[in-house]
C-alpha cells in the first residue's frame, strides 16, 4: 500500500496520469504547476496555486485556486511528501478562505463595503475538525446579527442576510467552465426544514438552549468559527457551550447516537462487507462509525473532563485513551483504521473528483488500488476486510449491536448452582431475587432492550460482587439503585462496555458504607462515580461558590437551598470517591472538603440574608460573620466532620433594621444565624448537608447564638476558660468583609498572645485531657483521634505550646499561631519547641483519620478489601504495615508529650 518510494514524485505523477482521469486533465491544464511537481517542489507548487488564484472575479479566482490546490495535494499525497494531516488541514484552510471570500464578496457586491461584520459562518463536520477530504461537502451554519450586518439603507437586515447566504452558496457551488469551488450543504442549521438559509443569532441561541437534539450536540463537538465575523462566531459558540458540554452523564444522547447509527446501517444501500459497492464512510467499521465512537464518548464524558474537548477524530481518540475512558489499544486500532480509511476515501475521490465513498467494481477497483500503490483490487478488499472487522467490532460494543436472539439466561436452578460455585452464601435465594428483578417489577429493567442489556451485564457484575468483601450488602445496595432509577439501559450498556467501571461501582457499594448509602439514596450520583473529572484543588472554594451563586438565579429560597445541597453533595461525593480510590493524599482531600464547606457556608449566609431582608430589611454598616473552629477552622475536614462554628456580628448592638418588620441588631442576627444553621443542616428534597455545632460560642449553649464582635472580645478577655482559648487557636473567619475579618483576627491574636502562667496552663491542659480520656475512650484500633498518642494529644500539645509561648514569640512568628497545623507544627519545630519527628507522625494520623471515616467508620478493623484500601490510601502496602506505622506515630507523640508535660502515657 502507499507509495513506491520515499517522496517519489515521478512515480506519483505517473500513477496519477494512468489511473486518475481527473488528475491527468488537471496536470495537462496546469503545465506550470506540473513543472513544480515534477521537480519535487511541493511547497513551491502550493505557493503557485495561491498566486495563480489572483483574479478580479472572486468566483474564477477561487475555482482556479481550488483546482491547483487539489492537484498539488493529490500528487504530494501520492508521493508521500504530504501527510494525511497536512492534506486535510490544507483543504480545510482553503475552505475557510473560500467561505470568507464568498461572504465578503456577497456583501461588497451589495453595499460596496469590504467587511463581514455580523455575518457568521460556523464550520461543522470535517471542516470544523480540519479533516476535509478532496471532494467533501462543507456543512456551514450561517448566522447573522441584524444590528451589525452591513446592508443598504433601505434593506431589511433579515432579507439582506438571505440574499448574502444565497450568493455565498452560488459562488461556491455553481459548476461553471472553471468547475466548482465547494459543495455547500446548509441543512445542519437550526430547524432547517422551516428556517431560512441564514438564521438570526438570537433564534439560534433559543434553539440550541432548549430545542436541539443529541445529533446536533454531536455536530457541534467539531464546530468552530471559520469565516465572516470570527469574533462574533466565537462568542456564539461560548454561549452555547453548556448545550454541548453537559456536566452530567447524558445516556440519552448515547441512545440517540446508537439509534442514528443503526438507522444508517439499515439504510446503507452498499455492500455489507468490503467489496464492490462497500461504502468506506457509511459501512460497518467505516469512517463515520469511528467518528461517532469518539463523539459519543465525548458527549458522555467531556462535560466533566475539558481535556476531551478537541475537534479532530484522532485527537479525540488519543485524549479519551489518555484519560482512561477508552482502551488504549482500541484507540490505536480505531485511529490507525481511521487514517487508512481516509486515505482510501481520498483515492476514490481523486479518480474523477467525485464525492464518492463506494468501492467500484472490476477494472475501476483495480485502478483505485493501483493509484494507491497496491497490486490490485483484491489486495485492497482484503486489507479493508481485516481493518473494518476490527473497527466494526469495537463500535458494536459501544452501541450494543447484538444478535437477534435474546442473550441466553440460565434457569433459576441452574443459576443457583452457578452462584453457589461463585461463593454466594444463599445461592437459591439470590437466584430467585435475580428472577424478581427480571420480571418487570422495576421500571429500569422493564423494556425488552433494558432486560437484554441487564442480562449481558449480569455475569460480570455478579463476578465482581462475589469477589467483594460483602456480596450480600452489595446486592442489596445495587437493588436499591435499580429500584430508584427510571431508566438504566444506557448505564447497563456503559458498564458492559467498560468493565473497569463495574469494579469501581462494586468497590463503592462495598468498601465504604457512606458512599454506598449515598448511591442507594441518590442514584443520580452514579454519574459522578462513573464519569470522573480532574479535581481542581487550587480553586475548589472559588469554583464551588461560583456554581452555588450561578445555580438558582432568582429562584425562591427553597430552590436556593436545594441548589446548595445538590452542588455541595456532588462536590463532597467526588472527593470521597477520589479518597476511596487512593487518587490523592487524604490530607489533601480534607483540605478540599473544608473549601467546599466554606463555599457552602458563604452561599448559605448570602441566601439566608437575602430572604431574611425581604421581611426585616438590613442594618446599615453591619453584617454577620462566621467563625470556623476545630477541623473546619484548621482546613482539614474529614468526610464525616461536623461544622464547629461561632456567629458574630459587626455594628452597634442597639441598631435596628430598615425593613417593614424592623428588628434590633441582637435579635436580627440571632434569627439570621438560626436560618443559616437551618440552611446547612435541615433536610430538604435534596437531603441534609452537615451537622452544625455551635457549642463553642461564648457561654456555650447558655449564650445567644450570635454576639457582637465587641461582646466576643470582652468575653475572650475576661470570661473564657482555657479550653476556649485553646479552641481559638484553630479559629478562622469564613464569612465576612475584609474589615470585619481583620477586626476579629486582631481579637484572636490578642487573646492568643496573653501572658500566661505556664504551670497553671499545664495544669489546666492535663486536667482537661485526663477528663476527656476518662469519659471518651477510643472505640477501636483505628480511633487515632481519641487513643493516647493520637490526634487529640497532638492538638492539646500544640495548643499548650502556642498559648505558653505566643506572648514572647507570636508577633515575630505568626505561622506558629496558624489554625492550619500544616503551617503551625513546622513553625514550632523550626523554633525548637517541638521535635522534627512530630510532623510526619501527625501527618500519618491525620491521613488515617480522614480515610477511616470513609472506609472504617466503626474505628475497628474493616473487612479485608476495605482494610487494604485504607492502607493503600495512607501510603502503606498492607493493613499490618498501616497498624505498625500508626503505633510508631503514637510512640512519637507520647515522647513529645513526656518531654513537655513530664507525664508518661500508655500506648
Amino acid at each position: 500500500m502507499g507509495t513506491s518510494g520515499e517522496h517519489d514524485w515521478a512515480d506519483a505523477i505517473a500513477r496519477a496520469r494512468r489511473f486518475a482521469p481527473f488528475l491527468m486533465r488537471a496536470l495537462e491544464r496546469q503545465p506550470d504547476l506540473g513543472a513544480f511537481l515534477a521537480a519535487g517542489d511541493g511547497e513551491g507548487a502550493l505557493e503557485w496555486s495561491r498566486a495563480h488564484a489572483e483574479h478580479e472575479d472572486t468566483a474564477v479566482a477561487l475555482r482556479r485556486h481550488r483546482l491547483a490546490l487539489a492537484t498539488t495535494l493529490a500528487i504530494g499525497d501520492l508521493a508521500g511528501a504530504f501527510t494525511l494531516d497536512r492534506v486535510m488541514d490544507e483543504l480545510s484552510r482553503f475552505a475557510d478562505h473560500a467561505l470568507d471570500k464568498a461572504i465578503r464578496s456577497a456583501i461588497f457586491d451589495r453595499t460596496g463595503e469590504d467587511r463581514s461584520d455580523g455575518m457568521i459562518a460556523l464550520a461543522l463536520g470535517k471542516q470544523g475538525a480540519h479533516e476535509l477530504n478532496y471532494s467533501s461537502d462543507i456543512d456551514p451554519i450561517l448566522l447573522y446579527d441584524p444590528k451589525t450586518l452591513p446592508c443598504r439603507e433601505k434593506d431589511d437586515p433579515g432579507e439582506a442576510a438571505q440574499r448574502y447566504a444565497r450568493r455565498v452558496v452560488n459562488l461556491l457551488s455553481d459548476n461553471t467552465a472553471e468547475r466548482y469551488v465547494l459543495r455547500v450543504d446548509l441543512r445542519l442549521r437550526p430547524a432547517s426544514e422551516i428556517s431560512p438559509p441564514a438564521v438570526p443569532v438570537s433564534t439560534a441561541l433559543t434553539h440550541y438552549q432548549g430545542q436541539a437534539l443529541a445529533w446536533e450536540r454531536a455536530a457541534f463537538i467539531r464546530a468552530r468559527a471559520a469565516a465572516g465575523d470570527i469574533q462574533a462566531g466565537e462568542a456564539f459558540l461560548s454561549e452555547i457551550a453548556p448545550f454541548i458540554w453537559r456536566p452530567k452523564l447524558d445516556f440519552g444522547a448515547v441512545k440517540e447516537i446508537r439509534t442514528l447509527t443503526q438507522r444508517i446501517r439499515a439504510d446503507n444501500e452498499g455492500a455489507d462487507s468490503p467489496g464492490p459497492g462497500f461504502d468506506v464512510k457509511k459501512g460497518r467499521g467505516g469512517i463515520r462509525e469511528i467518528e461517532f465512537f469518539a463523539q459519543t464518548h465525548q458527549l458522555i464524558h467531556a462535560g466533566r473532563d475539558p481535556s476531551l474537548r478537541v475537534r479532530g477524530t484522532r485527537a479525540a481518540l488519543n485524549a479519551l485513551a489518555a484519560a482512561g475512558w477508552i482502551d488504549a489499544d482500541h484507540a490505536r486500532v480505531l485511529g490507525e483504521g481511521y487514517d487508512r480509511l481516509r486515505v482510501i476515501e481520498h483515492r476514490l475521490q481523486m479518480v474523477d473528483d467525485r464525492q464518492t465513498h463506494s468501492l467500484p467494481s472490476g477494472e475501476a477497483l483495480d485502478r483505485v488500488a493501483q493509484l494507491d500503490g497496491m497490486a490490485d483490487g483484491d489486495a485492497l478488499v482484503a486489507e479493508l476486510t481485516e481493518l473494518t472487522a476490527k473497527t466494526g467490532a469495537i463500535y458494536d460494543e459501544l452501541i450494543g449491536q447484538e444478535a437477534p436472539a435474546p442473550y441466553p439466561q440460565p434457569k433459576p436452578e441452574s443459576r443457583a448452582t452457578t452462584l453457589a460455585q461463585m461463593g454466594f452464601a444463599d445461592a437459591d435465594a439470590l437466584a430467585q431475587r435475580i428472577e424478581d428483578w427480571r420480571d418487570g417489577r422495576y421500571a429500569s429493567i422493564r423494556s425488552p432492550q433494558a432486560l437484554e442489556a441487564f442480562d449481558r451485564l449480569l455475569p460480570r457484575l455478579l463476578d465482581a460482587i462475589a469477589r467483594s468483601d460483602d456480596p450480600e450488602r452489595a446486592i442489596t445496595r445495587f437493588q436499591a439503585i435499580i429500584e430508584r432509577t427510571q431508566s438504566a439501559i444506557e448505564l447497563f450498556r456503559l458498564l458492559t462496555a467498560e468493565p473497569r467501571l463495574i469494579e469501581r461501582l462494586v468497590n463503592a457499594l462495598t468498601l465504604s458504607p457512606r458512599i454506598a448509602s449515598t448511591l442507594a439514596r441518590r442514584p443520580e450520583t452514579l454519574d459522578v462515580l462513573l464519569d470522573r473529572q480532574p479535581i481542581d484543588f487550587e480553586h475548589t472554594y472559588e469554583r464551588t461558590l461560583a456554581r452555588l451563586r450561578d445555580g438558582p438565579g432568582r429562584s425562591d429560597y427553597e430552590a436556593k437551598l436545594d441548589c446548595i445541597r445538590q452542588v455541595v453533595s456532588e462536590a463532597r461525593f467526588t472527593l470521597e470517591i477520589s479518597l476511596l480510590e487512593a487518587e490523592h493524599k487524604p490530607s489533601r482531600i480534607a483540605a478540599a472538603l473544608s473549601h467546599v464547606a466554606e463555599a457552602a457556608i458563604t452561599a448559605a449566609v448570602e441566601a439566608a440574608h437575602e430572604e431574611f431582608a425581604q421581611a426585616h430589611g438590613r442594618i446599615k454598616d453591619s453584617e454577620l460573620l462566621v467563625l470556623g473552629l476545630g477541623r473546619l477552622g484548621g482546613g482539614a475536614l474529614s468526610p464525616a466532620s461536623d461544622l464547629d462554628m461561632i456567629y458574630l456580628f459587626k455594628g452597634e448592638y442597639g441598631a435596628e433594621s430598615d425593613g417593614e418588620r424592623p428588628l434590633g441588631a441582637t435579635l436580627y442576627y440571632n434569627r439570621l444565624a438560626t436560618r443559616v444553621n437551618a440552611a446547612l443542616s435541615v433536610p430538604t428534597a435534596q437531603g441534609a448537608l452537615y451537622e452544625v455545632d455551635t457549642r463553642l460560642r461564648p457561654q456555650g449553649n447558655q449564650g445567644p447564638l450570635a454576639v457582637s464582635i465587641e461582646a466576643f472580645a470582652k468575653y475572650q478577655e475576661s470570661s473564657a476558660w482555657t479550653w476556649e482559648h485553646m479552641a481559638l487557636n484553630r479559629a478562622r473567619v469564613l464569612a465576612g468583609s475584609d474589615d470585619a475579618r481583620a477586626k476579629v483576627e486582631q481579637i484572636i491574636a490578642r487573646t492568643q498572645c496573653q501572658v500566661r502562667n505556664p504551670l497553671d496552663l499545664q495544669k489546666d491542659v492535663l486536667k482537661m485531657r485526663g477528663d476527656m480520656a476518662e469519659h471518651k475512650p477510643p472505640k477501636g484500633e483505628l480511633d487515632v483521634k481519641l487513643m493516647r498518642g493520637g490526634l487529640i494529644d497532638v492538638e492539646f500539645l500544640v495548643h499548650f505550646i502556642q498559648l505558653r509561648d505566643a506572648s514572647k514569640l507570636g508577633s515575630d512568628n505568626p505561622a506558629m499561631l496558624s489554625p492550619d497545623f500544616a503551617l503551625a507544627i513546622p513553625a514550632l519545630i523550626d523554633l525548637g519547641l517541638l521535635e522534627r519527628e512530630l510532623w510526619p507522625a501527625y501527618d500519618l494520623l491525620t491521613d488515617v483519620l480522614v480515610a477511616s471515616r470513609l472506609l472504617a467508620p466503626e474505628r475497628k478493623e474493616p473487612p479485608p478489601a476495605a482494610a487494604n484500601a485504607l492502607a493503600r490510601t495512607c501510603g502503606c502496602s498492607s493493613y499490618a504495615e498501616l497498624l505498625a506505622s500508626v503505633a510508631d506515630a503514637r510512640k512519637c507523640v507520647i515522647r513529645q508529650w513526656a518531654i513537655n508535660f513530664d507525664e508518661t502515657l500508655e500506648i
